[in-house]
């Protein structure tokens, strides 16, 4: 039995696999309970991670600070690369106001944090894990400690900063979304109503492409080619089918239109007047229905990585005359094809022709599912070499003792989120399945949480015996309750933002998942989830940011 209490007493890499393997296990169980429908989910592994390093078993410090900046790296980078398409999406839909508002709720926060290290004899290294903790911001927390580290504050300060964030952490969990609650009420919101408005004012908004059936009318485009019709609208349109002389056939641009020809047409919502002036006015013939016709529709995937560094047009194997691109589909953001765009691995391409045509297609594509279960990581590994890179870039600030850094956390999201709009450009694909990215990011959470509790437990007694834990949490309760509840009303009753805004608002100002759950809950829609997208990358970067800046500033 000796060996076995040496195994776990005394430093190794054995005892480090085998307690962090206990902790991560152990807490992502426990995580899975629920109070009053709420879970604290991969936070358990923190609290383990407490218990443990304060009931005195130590680990390398070396090992395990390298695994805490390891993991916090793999967590920003997975996601970055999973946030950014509808990130950048959403900066075409008037982010600034949306991005304002949430990045109110970080300087009001860092306000109060201010306003309690002025007024009270709290140190600044635990008020900023205390305001990591409020708004369950973990790379927050991290970047907080590395600033300690550069002042060489002491092992014990950067203890003090991850004490206080795993003291806060839960109530501010339950804070962020009794704050959801408490809005609720004051917005007095009936659910289904909301959900209406919402219905309403998609069919308004929406702009994603919408087929229609037109009827050829128009004398001024008898007799010439669809590219006649192409050239007059400043946007791209595809024709997917066309009726001519009782034959459906998938036209080129160099087909000849004819009166009472009927055509098919893919184009976006706010085009479809035009083309009723220039083609006519919509026909009751449905050609998706039509009996005669031996044209099929299929989805196409895109697996053929040779593909995807060339637009659209330059594609010979695409120019052919027997099928039609008419939709394409990347990130939940649908559009239409056209010569320009460059495919992205993973892209849902409709594709409407013949059969033999559809299977060309879908050979020049790939369309083998099978080819995307098995990620290609080098460029993943590329990606986090260079926000590395970019994280240790000093910026010197006023008369910082030392410069301010991105860090480890500020410049892995950054880069994550360029490659995954814009990757493709440089060769770096960074398409990863769902599944694939969540590991990741769970793999890279865990370690984090961990590495973080196993090296601050020992000061655990300490916090609690002094009676500080308790003054940490009500300064926390401030830190998330008074951010939230008054950014949240500006942005509902000055900016005429919705419940559901509001809530997806509030959760990526907090970088909150259990309160996005929670949102999407009540929602049952996909509202709550853009302007959480839409926010996020920038919340974080103004947390991280903003932790190093009150230790450097304050801590001199």
């Amino acid at each position: 039995m000796n060996w076995f209490i040496k195994l776990i007493t005394e430093q190794s890499i054995p005892q480090t696999v085998i307690i962090y393997g206990v902790v991560i296990a152990l807490g992502i169980w426990l995580g899975k309970l629920k109070i009053s429908g709420i879970s604290l989910g991969v936070t358990w592994i923190l609290f383990l991670g407490l218990i443990i390093s304060y009931l005195g078993i130590n680990l390398n410090p070396e090992t395990e600070h390298f695994l805490k900046e390891f993991g916090l790296i793999l967590f920003v980078y997975s996601i970055g690369l999973q946030v950014g398409p509808g990130f950048f999406s959403s900066l075409k839909k008037n982010a600034a106001v949306t991005n304002g508002l949430a990045a109110g709720v970080v300087v009001l926060g860092v306000l109060i944090t201010v306003l309690f290290f002025v007024f009270t004899s709290t140190p600044i290294t635990a008020l900023t894990g205390v305001m990591s903790g409020a708004v369950t911001n973990t790379p927050g927390l991290g970047a907080a400690q590395d600033a300690a580290k550069d002042l060489h504050m002491g092992t014990d300060a950067a203890s003090f900063v991850a004490l206080a964030y795993a003291v806060v952490y839960p109530f501010g969990v339950f804070a962020i979304i009794l704050s959801l609650v408490i809005l609720k009420k004051i917005f007095r919101v009936d659910l289904e109503k909301e959900r209406e408005l919402h219905r309403k004012l998609d069919v308004i908004k929406s702009n994603r492409p919408v087929s229609v059936h037109l009827l050829v009318s128009n004398p001024q485009v008898e007799g010439k080619p669809l590219r006649t019709i192409f050239d007059l609208l400043k946007e791209p349109i595809v024709v997917s089918r066309m009726l001519q002389n009782g034959e459906v056939i998938t036209p080129t641009p160099q087909t000849i239109v004819h009166k009472d020809d009927v055509l098919l047409v893919v184009a976006h919502k706010d085009q479809i007047e035009v083309l009723k002036m220039i083609i006519g006015e919509e026909s009751v013939v449905n050609l998706k229905e039509a009996p005669q016709s031996e044209l099929i529709s299929r989805i196409i995937v895109v697996t053929q990585s040779q593909v995807t560094h060339k637009r659209l047009g330059d594609l010979a194997a695409l120019h052919q005359h027997d099928f039609t691109l008419t939709r394409l589909s990347r990130a939940g953001v649908e559009m239409v094809p056209h010569g320009d765009i460059v495919l992205q691995l993973g892209d849902h391409i409709k594709v409407v022709g013949t059969r033999e045509g559809v299977e060309q297609v879908g050979k020049a594509l790939g369309n083998e599912m099978k080819r995307l279960d098995v990620p290609d990581i080098a460029p993943i590994f590329i990606g986090i070499v260079a926000g590395v890179l970019l994280g240790s870039i000093p910026f010197f600030i006023l008369n910082m003792p030392v410069p301010v850094k991105i860090g480890l956390a500020g410049g892995p999201l950054i880069i994550a989120l360029l490659l995954s709009r814009y990757g493709n450009k440089i060769y770096l694909n960074q398409f990863t399945t769902y599944s694939a990215n969540l590991m990741l990011r769970e793999l890279g959470i865990a370690l984090f949480l961990a590495s973080v509790g196993l090296s601050s437990g020992h000061n655990l007694h300490q916090a609690f015996s002094g009676g500080n834990a308790w003054i940490w949490i009500g300064m926390g309760l401030a830190i998330t309750f008074i951010p939230l509840l008054t950014i949240g009303m500006i942005a509902h009753f000055v900016f005429r933002k919705t419940y559901f805004e509001v809530c997806g608002l509030l959760a990526g100002a907090s970088t909150d998942p259990p309160a996005l759950a929670f949102a999407n809950q009540m929602a049952k829609n996909e509202v709550a989830n853009v302007t959480y997208a839409t926010v996020y990358p920038l919340t974080m970067i103004l947390r991280i940011i903003a932790a190093q800046l009150l230790i450097l500033f304050f801590s001199r």
